[in-house]
């Protein structure tokens, strides 16, 4: 006689020592084990697939955000030498007992130096007068009439002209940005970028190229396009303000508010140089776009002052060590060896030395990147055969 289901489920019980409910519930829970493991599994594969695609996409916002970048605005350098046709129109300029040259200084603000050619060089730390001497000096030598009422006349009319000059060129400026309707105060300040440079980079030129970088990354990342567009043209504004103390960013700011600019620009011009902890996703982009531009090679150089320096700075660390007798930096500093007198420090010393001089370099040294230190320590002897 065959036996029925339940006669079989009976079976089974006796001989797995379980009750129905309880093979069921083991089942499942086996079934659960392995769904978990499978999901734990999926999950990892998913995110290690998230970061490489997140990865992957950064860069190519970033790279197609560059490419947007590229502009086609050529920014002069500030002019500070003048060629003069002669000896003649050089001997006017200087007048009688130095007197023209003394009333251009005092009309412009400006100091002029003349050598034995026939170049002039105009010298100021505010580019702006020294385009306007610039500029009336070359007006003077055209007219050939030089004497200090002239110069006086001169120079008032170059500067009304280049008030003017300064307030279309911030229209270009903020236009090439698609900035529109701001005060014309600001737009003329806005002009100054022309003749403003940064570590060789000019100031017009970074904020447009900096600009379209910005906005680029604004629209991949969905940030607010136009809070992007307005901080990325104003983030370096303090730089033109020459009336008053302070850092560019504090200036910027300060400025800003006066012309009651829309509080989230201004905080993207507070926060770009991480003075302030970002306080938005715009401040981010302001400030990634703002050290693409300036960070891409040939946008700007050192000051051979400031490399030397630098240099210099590196060698006296790695020198103030005891049993150092020469120590040497290059590749820009990225580099130093030192060679060690062995009489004074072991085999086993030089990795601890090695170790200390990487530190107090940390500490002390003002470099970008990395600074390897190699340390060379040789011994030598030497014999010379008698002569015969």
């Amino acid at each position: 006689m065959n036996d029925s289901p339940r006669d079989y489920i009976k079976k089974l019980e006796q001989v797995s020592r379980m009750t129905h409910d309880e093979a069921k519930d083991a089942l499942l829970a086996e079934v659960d084990k392995e769904l978990v493991s499978e999901k734990a599994k999926r999950i990892r594969q998913m995110e290690e697939n998230l970061k490489l695609e997140s990865s992957e996409k950064a860069k190519e916002i970033l790279v197609d955000a560059m490419r947007h970048g590229a502009t086609d605005y050529v920014a002069e350098f500030t002019i500070s030498t003048i060629r003069l046709p002669d000896e003649e129109i050089k001997g006017r300029v200087i007048g009688r007992e130095g007197r023209n040259i003394r009333a251009f200084e005092q009309a412009t603000g400006v100091e002029i130096e003349i050598d034995e050619t026939n170049d002039i060089r105009l010298s100021s730390f505010d580019p702006i007068r020294r385009e306007v001497a610039r500029r009336s000096l070359e007006t003077l030598v055209k007219d050939g009439r030089i004497q200090p009422s002239r110069i006086e006349e001169v120079v008032a009319q170059t500067q009304k002209q280049l008030d003017q000059f300064l307030l279309e060129e911030g229209k270009r400026i903020s236009h090439s940005c698609g900035v529109y309707n701001l005060l014309l105060d600001l737009v003329t300040m806005i002009g100054r970028y022309r003749f403003r440079t940064s570590y060789g980079q000019n100031l017009a030129q970074h904020t447009i190229e900096e600009t379209k970088i910005g906005v680029e990354i604004a629209h991949e990342v969905g940030a607010d396009v136009e809070v992007v567009r307005l901080g990325c043209l104003l983030h370096d504004i303090g730089k033109v303000v020459t009336d008053e103390e302070g850092t560019h960013v504090k200036l910027g700011v300060d400025l800003l508010r006066k012309y009651n600019i829309d509080k989230r620009a201004v905080d993207t011009v507070a926060e770009h140089h991480e003075d302030k902890p970002f306080s938005s996703m715009e401040s981010i982009v302001v400030y990634v776009a703002d050290a693409i531009s300036g960070s891409r090679p040939g946008a700007r150089y050192e000051p051979h002052e400031d490399y030397v320096q630098r240099m210099e700075k590196i060698e006296e660390i790695a020198n103030s060590f005891n049993g150092i007798d020469q120590a040497f930096a290059f590749q820009a500093g990225r580099e130093v060896r030192v060679v060690v007198r062995p009489d004074e420090v072991s085999d086993d010393g030089l990795t601890v030395l090695v170790h200390d001089i990487a530190k107090k370099l940390e500490n002390e040294a003002q470099y970008a990147g990395q600074i390897k230190v190699t340390a060379i320590r040789q011994t030598q002897a030497s014999e010379t055969t008698k002569a015969k």
